[in-house]
Order: C-alpha cells, then sequence, then structure tokens
C-alpha cells in the first residue's frame, strides 16, 4: 500500500498545530487534509472516506472523546490516533479503551509522528487485505462447478445451507466422479469455519501405516526415514475442516484412532508423547455400503454413529440428465479459456448423444469427454467428429448404425486397455474412474486379459 493510499484527517484547534502535521504527511507522500473543530470534522468526514483521524482531546464544542465515539459509529474500522497534552494522558487511556489506535503528546516529535503513522498505516493494510480475502472466500461460496437445475441436484444444495450452519459431521454418500469433494467444500465454504482450511486426505490411497502418518505426522525417528517432524492433516485442519474421503477403506486400527480424536479432541503424532489439541469438523465421503459394512463387522459401529450424523447423496449424473447441456456447457467455456481456443457451444445432435449416454464415470468423465473433445475440434462448435474417441463404432456424421451404449462403453474401455497394454491403474487414470470401477467394468463386459495387467 503507498502513502498516496492513505488519507489522513487532522483535527485540532491549534492552526500551527495542522499546518505542522499536513507539511510532514504531504512530504511523506500522504493525502491529508484538517479541520479546526469536531462539527468540520464530521463533515469532511461525510465526504470521505479516511483512513486515518488523528484529532486533540482539548478542542472547544464537542471534545476528542466524543468526537472518537462520533466517527467509531460512521465506521468503526477508520484508524483514530489522540493527539493530546501531558496533563490529558488520563483521557487518552479512555479513548484507547474506547478503540483509539495510540495517542501522542504534545510537543509532537516528527519521529515519534512517522512512526507512529507506518504503524497505523500498517494496520490499514492489513484490515484491506483481511476484507479483501473475505470477499474473495464469500465469493466462492459455491463451487462454480457444482452446476444444475435439476430438482436432484438443487435437494442436495439445500441440504448443503441447512448443514453449513451447524459443526455436525457429514457422511457425503455418491458413485465415483459424482462431486463429492466438490459438495464438502461447498459446505466448509458456507461455515463458519471457511476463514480456516479445508485439508482433504484419500484414506484409500495409503497403507495403513502411510495413513497413519498422514493423518497425525511424526516425530524426528519415530521410523526408519523420518528425518524431521512432521505435520499430520489433523493438525493442519485445526479451526478448519477436514475431509476424509473414501472413509469406508479404512482399517480397523485406524477406526480405533479416529474415533478416538473425535471424542477427545486430541492425538499424539507418531513417535511422540505430547497430547496435540485440534479443533476441526469432520466431513467424509464414500462409495461404500458403511451401513452393510456395520452388518458385517467391518466397519465399527460407533464410528459409523459418530460420523453419520447428517447424511448427504450426491445422485449419480444418469439420474440428473437435464443438468448434461449446463454441465457439458460450463466446461467448454472452462477449456475455451484455458485452452485460448474460440469455441463457443456444441451441436445439438452431439448434446442429445451426451444426453443418452450412461455416464458410468459421472461429471468427472463427462469434463474428461469435454476437454478431449475441445482438443481435437477444429470449429467454433463441438461436432459428433470430434467424439470419435469416445464413439469409436459408431457412423456419426450419418447418424445410422449407433451401438448401445454398452457397447460403445465396452469398446472404449477394451480400447484403452490396448493403449495402456493392459496397465489398469493408467486405464484408470484416462477414464478418470477408479481402478474399483475399472475392475467391475472389465469383469462386466468380460473384457480381454492382458498378460502386464497391473495388480491393485
Amino acid at each position: 500500500m503507498k502513502p498516496s493510499d492513505i488519507s489522513i484527517l487532522i483535527v485540532d484547534d491549534e492552526a500551527s498545530i495542522r499546518d505542522a502535521l499536513t507539511k510532514w504527511f504531504e512530504l511523506d507522500g500522504y493525502r491529508v487534509s484538517s479541520a479546526e473543530d469536531a462539527n468540520s470534522a464530521l463533515l469532511k468526514l461525510q465526504e470521505g472516506p479516511w483512513d486515518i483521524v488523528m484529532l486533540d482531546i482539548k478542542m472547544p464544542g464537542i471534545d476528542g472523546l466524543e468526537l472518537q465515539r462520533r466517527i467509531k459509529k460512521i465506521d468503526k474500522n477508520i484508524i483514530t490516533i489522540i493527539i493530546t497534552a501531558f496533563a490529558a494522558v488520563d483521557t487518552s487511556i479512555q479513548a484507547l479503551k474506547e478503540g483509539a489506535f495510540d495517542y501522542i503528546v504534545k510537543p509532537v516529535d516528527p519521529d515519534d509522528m512517522s512512526h507512529l503513522i507506518r504503524n497505523a498505516v500498517e494496520q490499514r493494510r492489513l484490515f484491506y487485505e483481511n476484507r479483501q480475502l473475505r470477499t474473495h472466500i464469500e465469493g466462492i461460496s459455491f463451487s462454480d462447478e457444482i452446476i444444475g437445475e435439476s430438482p436432484a441436484i438443487k435437494r442436495v444444495m439445500e441440504k448443503v445451507i441447512e448443514v453449513a450452519q451447524t459443526d455436525s459431521t457429514v457422511i457425503i454418500k455418491g458413485e465415483s466422479g459424482s462431486g463429492k469433494e466438490l459438495i464438502a467444500r461447498a459446505i466448509h465454504s458456507n461455515s463458519n469455519r471457511r476463514y480456516f482450511p479445508i485439508i482433504t486426505i484419500n484414506c484409500g490411497a495409503y497403507s495403513d501405516g502411510l495413513l497413519e502418518s498422514e493423518l497425525f505426522g511424526h516425530e524426528k525417528g519415530a521410523f526408519p526415514g523420518a528425518l524431521y517432524r512432521r505435520q499430520g492433516r489433523l493438525e493442519m485442519a485445526d479451526k478448519g475442516t477436514i475431509f476424509l474421503d473414501e472413509i469406508g477403506h479404512i482399517s480397523e486400527k485406524m477406526q480405533a484412532d479416529i474415533l478416538r480424536v473425535i471424542e477427545t479432541k486430541q492425538f499424539t503424532r507418531l513417535g511422540g508423547d505430547r497430547e496435540i489439541d485440534v479443533d476441526f469438523r469432520i466431513i467424509c465421503a464414500t462409495t461404500h455400503d458403511l451401513e452393510r459394512a456395520v452388518q458385517d463387522g467391518t466397519f465399527r459401529e460407533d464410528l459409523y454413529y459418530r460420523l453419520n450424523v447428517v447424511t448427504i447423496a450426491i445422485p449419480p449424473l444418469r439420474e440428473r440428465k437435464l443438468d448434461i447441456p449446463a454441465i457439458a456447457r460450463f466446461f467448454i467455456k472452462k477449456y475455451s479459456q484455458s485452452m485460448n481456443k474460440n469455441v463457443i457451444d456444441i451441436s445439438n445432435d452431439t448434446l442429445e448423444m451426451l444426453v443418452e449416454y450412461n455416464w458410468p464415470g459421472n461429471v468427472r468423465e463427462l469434463r474428461n469427454v469435454i476437454e478431449r473433445a475441445m482438443v481435437v475440434t477444429k470449429g467454433n462448435l463441438i461436432e459428433l467428429n470430434d467424439l470419435s474417441f469416445f464413439f469409436p463404432d459408431a457412423e456419426l456424421d450419418s447418424g445410422e448404425n449407433i451401438p448401445s451404449l454398452d457397447d460403445v462403453e465396452k469398446a472404449h474401455i477394451q480400447k484403452v486397455l490396448e493403449i495402456t497394454n493392459g496397465n489398469i491403474a493408467q486405464a484408470a487414470g484416462i477414464l478418470k474412474v477408479s481402478r474399483l470401477t475399472m475392475y467391475n467394468k472389465i469383469e462386466k463386459y468380460q473384457l480381454k486379459k492382458h498378460k502386464n495387467e497391473a495388480q491393485p
């Protein structure tokens, strides 16, 4: 923040004080004005805005204390600095209690004054930055990727608003690629914790030992290779939210550890002996049937009930087909900007085909299809031919002999498996689905096995 960005109003009944301070501040580059009494100052405050007001305690008519009270009613964030004679220090202390930033005693020393103003400017800078940050956060309360006007997605967003106002734990259920993390972020962004971080961890991506280290952190020397202390995700989420994705994958030991943290709001780093206090909200997500897992004895009943205070079920894309055109157009706009391409829309027949498709990979799969189409298209409209990679056996130009959706999906998955030489992890990455989904599809369509097939 430059000095020219700061406006200072000097209020003092002594002309010599007003003139001296005005000259000093103008030399430093600040924007300065002055008033000889409280009434004149109040008129200038209406012209505002002002960042800093310097005011004398002893003035005819309305004194400095009363003027400060009126200033704070106009704008509580204006910084007030008291100018006082030594005999009025007690009054200045009263002004501090009522919100003054500081006071300075006459006769005023230029160096002391410059130092005081620099401190006040720094506080003002922090105020502006904090306001901008809050505005930014409030502006992203709902992720712009939560798209749709269907009754199904509207019900989800109503539930998000409702649960965000509480501090209850939430389980988000939905198929892979349906947008569970986006919903978790929407809950966090609309909660009282939104000014603190949301920390995400995919529990299914780690072995039991690695997950324990990721969540709780570790001390130096806690295990071979632990060369330094590491802060865990739970500690990072203090005052904010922790999002535990694929909670259904965790072991019985980790279930017990997480239950203890929920109940005590304390944990110990691996290799440590000091209890660390934490305050966070838990949101978790799963593609598993946790109720069935509880019945089968693979998921703790007490943990399930601690987590399942509120449940939000995200409908798969095939159950909200009304939203597919809007979602597709959103990604077209997004990738047009990032790829610097002048693609403005999608043809009606192409859109009809997308709407008819079953979308086993949900919104994630649709996003991938649009992104790939954006790469290959040559015009400013996505056409059927631009989706030949997705519908490889369809006569797209004539619209005849279009295979069934299952045939298209089977052929597409088989082609990706051939490209990756049977590496299921790579194939799942290309298709933007989980490895579990890949195995289910291979079994469903009895796809050809490859000798180099990667194991999970």
